[in-house]
């Protein structure tokens, strides 16, 4: 019977481990927070349609024009000549690169027209136009 009590100075053998998975799902948790969060992109105002498809693929690539005029691809802001440099890149990589070029409603015709421009020059003819979709029987 004396051999089951431990005395003080003997080492503790057992390992509480929830402490530590209470810690890693929170930073699970937190990681995912911030990853989808950072993935969401540049917020703008997309003009309305009646008909607008999903025209997502694979490998594509999204130019986004803000109001002020501020043009990001994918979510990072650029000039149009890296613009043009990274788009020449890529479609290098892939000939039939698609393009998505969303634009906010108060944007610039100039600045549609110029990145329109830049990917004509560069031969990429898989160019589509976000819109929002208008409700049906709506004006």
């Amino acid at each position: 019977m004396s051999s089951e009590v431990k005395h003080d100075n003997q080492p503790f053998d057992d390992i509480n481990v929830t402490p530590m998975l209470d810690l890693a799902y929170v930073l699970l948790v937190v990681f995912i927070i911030l990853t989808t969060a950072s993935v969401q992109g540049v917020r703008v105002r997309a003009p309305v349609t009646q008909a607008a498809g999903n025209l997502s693929k694979p490998q594509m690539r999204a130019i986004t024009i803000t109001a002020d005029g501020s043009v990001y691809l994918d979510a990072y802001p650029v000039t149009m000549d890296q613009l043009r440099s990274t788009l020449a890149q890529y479609k290098a990589a892939n000939p039939s690169l698609p393009l998505v070029l969303k634009a906010d409603a108060a944007t610039q015709y100039d600045k549609v027209m110029q990145v329109l421009e830049i990917a004509k020059h560069l031969d990429i003819t898989e160019v589509g136009l976000v819109t929002k979709r208008t409700p049906q029987g709506g004006s």
